[in-house]
């Protein structure tokens, strides 16, 4: 009786392991066969993410390049100074510079106007989509929504911008130099109240002096364009002062260096000192005023090559 309990009691116990060595081979044939697909799984979103994550920073690298790449070529004194702001804040200056050089542009770079307006369409609508965080997918319109984003810069600026670029397709001459300033203050003085927005600054007297600045880099600028407007033909110098001096359109087509061309260009220059000098501002006034402003010299159609070291000095002395 007692051998035949234990010989129960034996069986039971060997179908009992014999049921879990069954569940634990059916458990462990599952894992194999679920487990890898998991793992799989995992692994695969991981690696996704790591090359979502490193084609952003790709493409964040490369549309900073873009833009730096734009404004040394196209705005070098910009470049210039954006290499003396805080490293910080450099990135969005670029941008900056890089919004106002493609603007820049247009207008030499189209040959009808409707083509104009239309690229200056598309820049009101990305600044529209910009400031809903859904900025095109085109180098600048990136950066300039990352600058957006970092130092919550004021709309009203670029779109000002923008609408003055858009009237200056009209291809004509300025009326008189009200005119030009007018337009400088809407253009170069907008863009330097958005860059002093990228490095903190609100003053009243920093804004004040950003006025004149940009009006002084709007005279400059158009003086500086002349000879390369008249070899195609056009010119943009306020129509008052040349019927002053008895100047022509054509007289600056012909590339005319007599006294009364001289005449003109002393009256702008002069307007431009009335506001205020920057560095790289004065670099021209000064060189213009030593080729006894002839518009045409050749000293006047090459960089300053010292124009790096003394705006380096200029900003550790903290003189402007």
């Amino acid at each position: 009786m007692q051998h035949k309990l234990k010989g129960n009691m034996a069986a039971g116990i060997s179908v009992k392991h014999g049921l879990l060595r069954s569940k634990s081979s059916m458990i462990y044939t599952l894992h194999r066969k679920i487990a890898p697909k998991s793992v799989f799984i995992h692994r695969a979103s991981e690696i996704q993410s790591v090359r979502a994550s490193t084609n952003a920073t790709v493409d964040s690298q490369q549309n900073e390049k873009y833009c730096l790449d734009m404004v040394r070529s196209r705005d070098y004194e910009g470049f210039l100074s954006c290499l003396l702001v805080p490293e910080e804040v450099r990135r969005s200056a670029l941008a900056l510079r890089a919004f106002n050089v493609e603007l820049a542009q247009v207008k030499d770079s189209v040959s009808q106007k409707t083509i104009g307006l239309m690229r200056m369409q598309f820049w009101k609508t990305a600044i529209e989509e910009i400031y809903r965080d859904d900025p095109p997918n085109q180098p600048v319109s990136t950066e300039l929504w990352r600058a957006v984003r970092s130092h919550s810069l004021t709309k009203r600026w670029l779109l000002r911008i923008i609408t003055e670029r858009e009237k200056d397709m009209e291809d004509r001459a300025y009326r008189n130099l009200q005119e030009l300033e007018k337009y400088s203050e809407n253009t170069q003085s907008s863009l330097l109240y958005l860059l002093l927005e990228c490095l903190g600054v609100k003053n009243v007297h920093a804004d004040h002096a950003a006025s004149h600045i940009g009006k002084a880099q709007g005279i400059v600028t158009c003086l500086r364009a002349t000879p390369y407007h008249s070899s195609r033909r056009k010119v943009y110098l306020p129509m008052d002062i040349c019927m002053l001096h008895g100047a022509s359109q054509e007289d600056f087509i012909r590339g005319s260096r007599e006294q009364n061309i001289r005449d003109v260009v002393y009256d702008i220059a002069s307007q431009a000192h009335v506001h205020l000098q920057h560095v790289a501002l004065e670099d021209y006034l000064q060189r213009v005023r030593k080729a006894d402003f002839d518009v045409f010299h050749k000293s006047l159609q090459n960089r300053n090559p010292l124009l790096p070291i003394q705006l380096y000095l200029r900003s550790w002395k903290n003189t402007y």
